[in-house]
Parts: C-alpha cells; sequence; structure tokens
C-alpha cells in the first residue's frame, strides 16, 4: 500500500506562508526545496511552493496543489497509475535526498490522475515524513 507522504500548498509568498505554518501549528521546518520550504509534524511533509509559471501537462492552483505517495516499487506503481487511466508527466528523476538545507527534488515521477490531480510519486521518500 501507498503511503501519503506529502502534501503541497502554492503560494505568492513562501516565506510568509511557512512563517505562518510554523507558528499556528509548530510545525518544524527541515528542508529547503527548489520552489519553496520543506515542512513536518514528524509524521507528514508539507511542501510550502512558490506559485510559478505552468508545466506542460500540469495544472496549478494556489492553497492544496498536488499530494505525494512513497511506494516501495516505483516502476509497478507508475505502471498501475496508467493502468487505471492516469499517465506520467516525466521520465523518472534521479533522486538522492541528502543535506536538507540544499534545495532539492524529492519526487521521481509527477503523475496525472484521471481529472487532472496532480500527483508525486517518490519511492526514497520526503525529508521530514517517516
Amino acid at each position: 500500500m501507498a503511503r501519503i507522504k506529502h502534501i503541497a500548498i502554492r503560494t505568492h509568498d513562501v516565506a510568509k506562508t511557512a512563517a505562518f505554518c510554523k507558528e499556528a501549528f509548530d510545525l518544524e521546518q527541515v528542508g529547503a526545496g527548489k520552489n519553496g520550504i520543506y515542512l513536518t509534524d514528524g509524521h507528514l511533509n508539507i511542501a510550502v511552493l512558490n506559485f510559478r509559471p505552468l508545466v506542460e501537462g500540469e495544472t496549478m492552483k494556489l492553497g492544496v496543489d498536488h499530494i505525494g505517495f512513497q511506494v516501495d516499487d516505483l516502476d509497478a506503481a507508475v505502471a498501475r497509475v496508467k493502468d487505471v487511466g492516469g499517465k506520467a508527466l516525466n521520465e523518472r528523476n534521479q533522486v538522492d535526498p541528502s543535506d536538507p538545507s540544499k534545495a532539492q527534488s524529492y519526487f521521481e515521477v509527477k503523475c496525472v490522475g484521471p481529472e487532472d490531480q496532480i500527483i508525486d510519486v517518490s519511492s526514497a521518500g520526503w525529508v521530514g515524513a517517516k
């Protein structure tokens, strides 16, 4: 079974939104992303991401933008997504989580569900999520 490990929030002001989440809910900052800041409650990762121009095939909205699943077998999970009507938007990214203070990507394949839901799939997982 896949595990929900990552929820992404899009905002125009990453620092302000991250500060709000840390102060209001005692979340801990655990890393930097290429487009934002990663926070955690110790179980689930929240990515506070910059609202940016669209990437082909991907929708984008302010607020909750996408969800990420950690899986044991990435290839099998992506094949299953395709079998049930979804598609992959990219070839597999090589992910090597290292120093969380350095900007990096954690998802390996970005997928789209049947009604354009964006889903990150990773076997490596996300910083701060257990």
